[in-house]
């Protein structure tokens, strides 16, 4: 059963997702399902890293994380296109032959919105620092991250500490996430938007929210469903936005207005 219903759903051309990381710790399953249920739209992309098929410990699954990929179906079957691009994570995805549910997989997509503009898209590991390429350091990332969620929980629940609250394990994550994103050069994606010839790219990869001009091209990043909980969304004019979901259970607009590059 759905943990909500939304009868006036919002409507989108394009939605472009990411990092959900379902069966990690660090996944919000409740806000990714709430989103899902909250919207609706033409096409659905899949930026990558949706499944977590390298994180450390135990598998963290629940009717909550099953009903997230039955309510991705229920889209499809309304009409929704989707398409998953595997991302490090879930890499095994990018197999020749492989299947996942009624979904279109591919490594890399072009998107042509509204407006005419053209987007290549890709999960981003791809433009990595070759160190960070290999899968013995995604597994080792993901070990240490499920390492620390796991001792932050338990610090959390015998101090009575609650999940909104920051504490210092929670700020040492993000600074580890932030100097591994540093290995994810967004120029290094630009040049590879450049070299197709389009005129902007989306991505995901780096849990960094992103929505600016670099070079008189789009850089468009998803950010993830770990910490941020964005997501980029297309408008029937063609128009590119990140959306936040908030607290209280609604969607906000970011701040639409592209800055400079080197900015944020």
């Amino acid at each position: 059963m759905s943990r909500s219903r939304h009868h006036n759903k919002h409507h989108y051309r394009s939605l472009f997702l990411s990092d959900f990381h379902l069966g990690s710790r660090g996944c919000s399953p409740g806000p990714i399902l709430d989103f899902l249920q909250s919207v609706r739209a033409d096409a659905i992309y899949l930026v990558g890293d949706i499944l977590d098929l390298w994180h450390g410990g135990p598998v963290q699954w629940g009717d909550i994380h099953a009903e997230i990929i039955e309510t991705l179906e229920a889209h499809a079957e309304a009409g929704t296109r989707i398409v998953y691009l595997p991302g490090n994570h879930d890499a095994a995805l990018r197999s020749p032959g492989m299947n996942f549910l009624s979904f279109e997989l591919a490594e890399t997509a072009l998107h042509v919105g509204a407006d005419g503009q053209r987007y290549l898209i890709v999960h981003g590991d791809q433009c990595d620092a070759r160190i960070l390429r290999w899968h013995a350091m995604t597994r080792f990332g993901s070990r240490m991250d499920a390492l620390f969620r796991g001792i932050d929980a338990w610090l959390r629940r015998r101090r009575d500490v609650s999940e909104t609250e920051r504490t210092l394990i929670q700020l040492a994550i993000e600074g580890i996430n932030h100097l591994i994103a540093r290995g994810s050069d967004e120029h290094r994606l630009i040049a590879l938007a450049s070299e197709a010839g389009v005129d902007g790219i989306i991505c995901g990869h780096s849990h960094k929210p992103a929505l600016r001009e670099v070079g008189g091209m789009t850089y468009a990043n998803c950010g993830d469903w770990v910490d941020s909980l964005t997501a980029l969304a297309e408008d029937s004019s063609g128009a590119l936005q990140l959306l936040q979901w908030g607290a209280e259970g609604f969607v906000k607009l970011t701040r639409l207005g592209l800055t400079p590059s080197g900015s944020g």
